[in-house]
């Protein structure tokens, strides 16, 4: 194995002269194929040949040696520039959650601004998820110390207003410097009208989509004034402006799933070349996915991630709560969400169609529902297609694990009369597949593409569990501030949760609209809105 290992190394600084001197991410893979770290470079080049230098191999920190040890191939791809690199190194961090990566696991995503044009006097604010709700959005950006302070430039150029509320009167005016100081232009008791507050709005999107360069020129041309009087405290402020405007304007591509992100994925073959080792009837076009997320004892969760021809149905991802479950037991709640996912189907079908699992058809349920798919197919090519949409069997079930989880998912599928039903399991040790009735594992070779969409799918789901079970943690932690404030007891606690849904909303709620609750007075209220702003 150590020979092989060095063959393998060796081949490796061979293929270091096929790599440009150019900025870009790399991925290195371990002989499995498996992404085990993602990085960036400015030079992509040198930054990879230190990977292969004696001196790296012993001189490096236990992690990086371990790391090099584990590298039999790497990925390249080219970008523009740093900030590019930047927010693709963040995006398949996330994609492939590699284990020597630390920074960028979580689901943090880079910030963007958003202005939402439709309303009375639309004001700038800083999200990391991008939504369909009419808002126009820039970014996202790769350094959010500069975009903040660029932020704080244009609200100040422009003299666009920073405050929250939706249509700012005289009351807020009251409680509200930012015009004393000159940085805000007032429109909320009347200096410049409507019309006129929209124009700065819009000249400050312009400003953003870079068609506005002329002011950054003269903040260097005022950059250059102030040295020239001495002014150097001046200079130097408005240095670290144009550098922060500078790297927000920078162009850069947005990397998202399929749109632009440099990819060799080729999903259509994988699933023809899966659909023949697994040999199936047709290509797995429908694949399901589950996942445990069972860290403590609290809040053990699932997933359920689905696949539509070989990408992410990101629409009809499910997560779930275990609930019949007590400690830690992954066979038995993979046999929960599996029933609970597949009960769901049969029921919602039961109810729309009325024939399935009918005695007088003598059909079972996987028969039933893929007839009136077919039915449902032939319907909408006729031009029928204003009905009702219900979630289909998969062509593939995948559970996370061996044959221990696959043995509970089949079962569970038998007492639904989804006997028939293609399931597999694929553990992460060695990336075996295990399937119903053959004893032996079926282990593909790490190039090939049907094994990396099974490795894309299950990652899928472990990072939409694990994402989950983290949500959860947090709110916890969230709602044991509330255990602390003075006068609310536990049911008190549990009404201002059912009321607000979560700490965060009750932080930003009035205290008359705490004090309309049952049992709440208006000094419980006040100090409640209190202890949470101090906290």
């Amino acid at each position: 194995m150590a020979s092989r290992s060095r063959r393998e190394k060796q081949d490796l600084r061979g293929k270091l002269h096929e790599v440009p001197h150019k900025p870009g991410v790399y991925l290195m893979r371990d002989r499995l194929g498996r992404v085990i770290y993602v990085g960036k470079a400015r030079d992509l080049r040198k930054r990879l040949s230190h990977y292969f230098t004696p001196s790296r191999q012993t001189r490096g920190d236990l992690k990086t040696r371990a790391l090099i040890d584990s590298i039999w191939d790497f990925d390249v791809h080219e970008v523009k520039n740093e900030a590019e690199s930047l927010l693709l190194e963040g995006k398949l961090i996330k994609e492939y959650r590699p284990k020597y990566n630390v920074s960028f696991r979580d689901d943090k995503r880079f910030l963007m601004l958003r202005v939402r044009l439709e309303d009375p006097f639309p004001r700038f604010d800083l999200v990391r998820l991008r939504k369909e709700d009419g808002a126009k959005y820039f970014g996202p950006f790769a350094h959010s110390g500069a975009l903040r302070r660029t932020l704080e430039w244009v609200n100040k150029e422009f003299g666009l207003r920073s405050c929250r509320p939706l249509r700012p009167g005289e009351s807020d005016y009251k409680h509200c410097h930012d015009d004393v100081i000159r940085n805000c232009s007032a429109p909320c008791i009347g200096k410049i009208t409507q019309e006129e507050y929209r124009e700065r709005v819009e000249k400050a999107c312009e400003f953003l989509q870079g068609q506005s360069k002329e002011l950054v020129a003269m903040l260097e041309a005022e950059m250059e004034k102030a040295a020239s009087k001495l002014n150097f405290e001046k200079a130097a402020e408005l240095r670290d402006s144009i550098d922060s405007l500078k790297k927000t304007l920078k162009p850069a591509r947005r990397f998202r799933r399929g749109r632009g992100a440099p990819s060799a994925l080729r999903p259509l073959e994988d699933l023809g070349e899966l659909g023949e080792v697994l040999h199936l009837p047709h290509p797995p076009y429908l694949m399901e996915c589950f996942d445990i997320s069972n860290i403590s004892n609290t809040h053990c969760v699932a997933s359920m991630v689905r696949f539509k021809d070989g990408v992410p149905d990101n629409a009809n991802y499910r997560r779930y709560r275990i609930r019949t479950v007590e400690g830690q037991d992954d066979f038995a709640s993979m046999a929960e969400v599996v029933r609970r996912r597949y009960s769901r189907i049969l029921l919602e079908a039961r109810k729309r169609f009325g024939d399935v699992d009918s005695e007088e058809t003598q059909e079972n349920p996987l028969e039933a529902i893929r007839r009136l798919e077919r039915v449902r197919a032939g319907a909408e090519e006729g031009g029928s297609k204003g009905e009702t949409r219900y979630v289909t069997l998969p062509d593939l079930i995948i559970v996370d694990g061996g044959k221990g989880q696959l043995g509970v998912a089949m079962t569970e599928l038998q007492r639904l009369g989804l006997h028939e039903m293609p399931v597999i399991g694929l553990a992460k040790e060695r990336e075996e597949i295990f399937r119903p009735g053959v004893p032996e594992p079926l282990v593909l070779p790490h190039e090939m593409g049907a094994l990396k969409l099974l490795q894309r799918i299950r990652d899928e789901a472990h990072r939409f569990a694990n994402g989950y079970h983290q949500l959860l943690m947090k709110r916890r932690m969230e709602e044991s501030i509330l255990d602390d404030c003075p006068g609310v007891s536990s049911s008190r606690k549990k009404l201002l949760l059912e009321k607000f849904g979560s700490v965060a909303r009750l932080r930003k709620a009035d205290p008359v609209e705490i004090a309309s609750l049952a049992g709440i007075g208006k000094g419980l209220a006040a100090e409640i809105a209190e202890f949470l702003r101090t906290r």
